[in-house]
């Protein structure tokens, strides 16, 4: 049998877990604090409706997946490993490094598992495009940029930077496997005093750069994540269509006479399988109630993503 898993957050999120969880005969029950919503999820999803309160130490439930506002989850996160419930936590974990680190030792104290809602490293040609670095493919990787851009979501406690980037800064951590030695940040405030606009400067051991832009007041949809080797450059595009979400681009820069001298060459298209990310994610979580495995998206993962997030946050009066 399955793990029997309940969702707690039915919000917009939320109910894609709902669904996906439905699909993979693995969703027990959802919970929200809004009763009504709740029970029209469990109607239409033939599971069981639970109050919050009593979730967490309901024997038929082994697992927990928490979409809730961020500012809730570390408490619930702890709630449920203190009661012998595996938990997967979207990003962010917590709104302090602190906060994470109480949900983090938690769990393992108490021997669950800690999985963390960074969906993109679970994307195909984001796996694709992991493979291909560790190969050799691009050669010493000298340069990382990533563009989230669009218009919204908005949300009254995070802004564009905390909202948008855990996805970008947890695929940069899975290239890179460090942290970054220095971070700089920048950001402006359009609506309110949130940043509605940032920018993240990284410097990484081995002398390896990196920045990200997010923009949730953006005219156009950008999801793009270009990764600059010495032997050649990638781009993840999830904007394009699947035959070319991952393009391959083998320029050549040398030294000809004391001037610089390039080639370009036009972008070598990698297949990629097809597949849901979010799906991806939870059959990993599934597979880790049931072997004890470590996620590969880890409590402390999401803990040096939170310590990126708080070093490069901007504030505004």
């Amino acid at each position: 049998m399955k793990p029997r898993i309940a969702v707690l957050g039915c919000g917009y999120w939320g109910s894609n877990h709902i669904r996906t969880l439905k699909g993979l005969g693995a969703l027990h029950a959802v919970s929200d604090a809004n009763a009504a919503r709740a029970e029209g999820f469990a109607s239409d999803h033939d599971c069981l409706a639970i109050a919050p309160d009593e979730i967490f130490t309901r024997d038929d439930v082994d697992a927990i997946v928490m979409a809730l506002p961020p500012q809730f989850h570390a408490e619930s996160a702890i709630r449920a490993v203190e009661n012998s419930k595996d938990v997967l936590v979207e990003k962010p974990i917590a709104l302090t490094v602190a906060d994470a680190e109480r949900a983090v030792a938690a769990a393992a104290a108490n021997g669950r598992i800690f999985m963390v809602g960074h969906v993109l490293r679970f994307h195909p040609a984001f796996e694709k495009l992991k493979e291909l670095i560790d190969k050799g493919e691009l050669g010493e990787v000298r340069y990382i940029h990533s563009h989230r851009l669009g218009l919204g979501k908005f949300h009254t406690e995070n802004d564009a930077l905390w909202d948008l980037a855990p996805h970008d800064l947890s695929m940069i951590l899975a290239i890179t496997g460090t942290a970054p030695l220095e971070v700089r940040g920048e950001g402006a405030a359009l609506l309110d005093n949130l940043s509605d606009f940032a920018h993240l400067h990284m410097r990484f051991p081995n002398g390896l750069r990196s920045h990200l832009f997010t923009s949730r007041l953006n005219p156009y949809r950008e999801r793009r994540l270009t990764v600059v080797g010495n032997k050649a450059m990638a781009v993840f595009d999830d904007v394009e269509p699947w035959e070319k979400k991952l393009a391959v681009y083998r320029h050549a820069v040398w030294m000809d006479s004391g001037q610089w001298a390039f080639t370009t060459n036009e972008p070598t298209y990698i297949d990629v399988a097809q597949g849901m990310p979010l799906t991806r994610e939870l059959h990993e979580f599934i597979r880790c109630i049931e072997t004890r495995d470590t996620p590969r998206t880890t409590g402390e993962e999401a803990i040096m993503v939170l310590r990126i997030l708080t070093a490069g946050t901007v504030t505004h009066d």
